[in-house]
This record gives C-alpha cells, structure tokens and sequence, in this order.
C-alpha cells in the first residue's frame, strides 16, 4: 500500500538554538548526492521514515555516513568540542575518575571507558592525570577501552594515543578492531560496540556522545500523539521534508509519558538503551558513568538541529554533508537509568568544572606560564568553558553511581570500650563543592 495517499501533514519550525562552530572542511563542500539517493530510494519504497532513522542512515551509514566519512571535530571540521579548547577540561575529568575510583575503595582494576572519543584528546588529557598521580593509583590495573563506529576517527585517535604501535584486527568480526599501547604502556583497545568492552570495575565517560543519537520526534495532535517523519516533496523530488503520520505508530504509542505536557517532544530510545547497558554494568561489576553534552532537564521541544561550517544548516538539505545533533533529555536517561542507581545532576558545566577546581587549577597554570601568548590562550580557554553566555550554562554534566556510593556508612552495633570513627563517605567531585587545602 502507498502510505503517501493517506493524509500527511507538512511541518515547519522555526531555527533552533545555535552551536559553537567553525570553519567547515573542505571535503564535505561537495555533497554526497548518493546519500540522498540512498534515502529518497528507501522512501520510495517503504514511504516516510522517522527521524531516528534519518540521523542512523545520515550520521553513520557504512559506506556514505558522516562520522564514517570524515574527520569533523577542530579547527577544520564543523565543530570544536571542550577536550580541543583546553587542556584543563580534561584534566578535571581524570581528578574526578580517580576520586570516583577511591571513593570505590581503590578496586585493583580500573577500566577506562570512552563513548564517541572524538581525536582521542579527552583521552589524552586524562591518561596524564593518571600518570601524573600513579602514586595513587598505586598497583592498579589501569587500561583504555575506547567505543568508536568512526574508522577515520579510529586512525586518528591511534595516532594521538599510541603513535604508530596500534594494530588492526584481521577480522572484522573481532571485537577489538584494533588495539595498541600508549607510550606510559597501558594497553588501549577498540570496540564497536559497548556490550564487546570486557567486564571488570570500570568508568564510563560520555562527552558530547549522546547528543548524536537518533531521535524520535512527536507532535501533539487534536487525535492525540503523532510521529513526524521525513518524506520526500512531492513539488520538489529532490528535497526532503517532515511530515506527520496521520495514525499512531508503535513509537508514538510507546516512548511518549502519559503525563507528557508539551506539545513536542523528541525521544533518544538509543540514548535509553545505552544508559541501561551502563546501569547494568556498574549494578554487577562496579563503577561510574559521567555524560557531559547539551542538554535539557525535560524542559525543551525541538532542538534538532545541524552544522556546517559557522552556521546553522537545513537538517534536510545535502545530507551527510553536516553534523546532526539533538539536545539530551536528561530526564528522560534519569527515568532509563531506573532506581537501582544512584544519579547525580544535571549540573552546568561551569558549576561542575568549579566544583572541580578550575579556578585553581587556572591559577597554578598562570604562576607557572611566562609566556605573553600561552597565558593570553589560558584565560580564554577558560573565560569559553565557564562563561554562561558561552559553553557554561550550555553544556550539562551528569552521573550515574552504583547505589552503594552514597549509601551512609552503618553503625556499629552491640557495645564497645572503645569509639571507632565510621569514615565518611567522599563527597562525589564535582557535583558538590571540592575544598582545597
């Protein structure tokens, strides 16, 4: 049957909010006209597909996606992320592992996790905190687990990682694709997928990851909640447009709350899943999760957006030549991540990083700096991640803990001669103010 006989509506929304960006690359000026190709013929076929399954085929399609085509993070992608802008902002995340990791009780392995790793910088920055603090570290079993569907992010994150010591598998049906050493000799691997990275106490941080997942979009109509879809324009055959489904579909019957009071909401069943796979590894073997990325705490409607050099693009027009993304709903990976975890924020990034210390950290930074131009970089780097009219208030940070982090320490019971001192409990960084002594 033709679904495109039944009684579509067309949508329009005005443009959303904007995005740090920057110069584009100059292998995406010409559009992958086969993408388009690729998704009017699919269209044809089966008629309008979701939205989800328009940022799925756009943003990683094997052979024609944009994160399996290009490098696009820099100063000559579409956009830069925090890990580019300052060494800081990943240093504060490698204290915060570590004190997670003591806050544990110091288990004798500590596994590295990292969705989406960009170039590999945040890693970086992390691991010189790890090797700047061995002496805490101690005996610890430290290694580097790295999530990444991006064969051309992979090469890079090798190259800035290990040098040259990585190695491919010799079959792509391995779970580690690839795997290497960094330079201090801790062993990195590659993973497709989240579920191949080995069981065993580990740390899972997810920046600007989420905000990548597909999402499904809803409108609320006068017969209820309708999916909007994307199809193509019948007065233009090679444009797209969205439209909304004139009868329920499953997602729309299933992924909207029924105490929902907006009138449009877009739903990261992925980013659902993902924080469920979290949750299950730090209930059964230990461990923590922090996700950083543009976010919301239930509050927004449309945010999907996309980017092609310094400004906003048509999330239709030449797909696959820019960035998709959607603001997270962090009410809804709280709502996913269910009560057997304990969850923390969200918190703004500039309250989260002074929580951290940045102030400090900038201040020891700037005593120890002669340089004019290095210190001129510094407070600049600083002022873009803590100001609120920049990434400060744009960026949100949140947590997920296994429910024994914040559990009180019970007393003794029965009577003694003497008062044993019960330890308390580390505060979680970040998320609650760090005093500096």
């Amino acid at each position: 049957m033709n679904t495109r006989q039944h009684n579509w509506r067309r949508l329009r929304w005005g443009p959303p909010q904007t995005r740090l960006s920057c110069s584009s690359s100059p292998d995406l000026e010409k559009p992958p006209h086969s993408m388009l190709r690729h998704l009017t013929s699919k269209i044809k076929s089966t008629g309008p597909i979701s939205v989800a399954e328009y940022m799925r085929e756009v943003l990683t399609n094997p052979v024609t996606g944009y994160y399996v085509r290009n490098n696009m993070l820099g100063p000559d992608g579409d956009f830069i992320t925090s890990p580019e802008i300052s060494q800081i902002f990943g240093e504060l995340l490698g204290v915060w592992i570590i004190s997670e990791w003591m806050g544990a009780g110091r288990p004798k392995q500590l596994q590295l996790v990292e969705l989406g790793p960009g170039k590999g910088s945040l890693a970086s920055d992390i691991l010189r905190v790890f090797s700047q603090l061995q002496s805490v570290l101690g005996e610890a079993s430290v290694s580097l687990h790295l999530v990444e569907v991006s064969p051309t992010l992979s090469q890079l994150q090798a190259q800035n990682l290990t040098g040259n010591t990585s190695q491919e598998a010799d079959s792509e049906d391995e779970p580690v694709y690839r795997r290497g050493k960094t330079t201090a000799g801790l062993p990195v691997c590659w993973y497709r997928r989240l579920d191949d990275v080995p069981t065993g106490f580990s740390v899972f941080v997810a920046h600007e990851f989420f905000d990548a997942l597909p999402i499904h979009k809803f409108q609320r109509t006068e017969k209820g909640w309708r999916e909007v879809m994307v199809d193509i324009d019948p007065e233009k055959p090679d444009h797209l447009r969205f439209v909304v489904t004139p009868s329920p579909t499953l997602a729309s019957s299933t992924l909207v709350q029924a105490d929902e009071r907006r009138d449009h909401v877009e739903v990261c069943a992925e980013g659902g899943v993902i924080i469920q796979q979290l949750v299950r590894r730090i209930t059964e073997d230990g461990g923590a999760a922090l996700i950083a990325d543009y976010g919301h705490d239930g509050t927004k409607t449309d945010t999907f957006r996309a980017f092609k050099g310094h400004q906003l693009h048509d999330v239709l027009a030449s797909p696959g030549t820019a960035d998709l993304t959607a603001d997270v709903d962090f009410s809804y990976l709280r709502r996913m991540a269910g009560g057997g975890v304990a969850c923390m924020g969200p918190v703004t990034q500039r309250t989260f990083l002074k929580n951290m210390g940045i102030d400090t950290r900038l201040q020891v930074l700037l005593r120890n700096c002669t340089d004019p131009n290095t210190r001129k970089q510094l407070i600049s780097s600083y002022d873009m991640l803590t100001n609120r009219a920049k990434m400060g208030e744009r960026f949100l940070f949140f947590s997920v803990l296994h429910q024994s982090r914040l559990a009180k320490p019970k007393k003794q019971d029965g009577l003694s001669l003497e008062k044993k001192k019960i330890p308390a409990q580390l505060p979680v960084a970040g998320f609650t103010e760090l005093s500096f002594s």
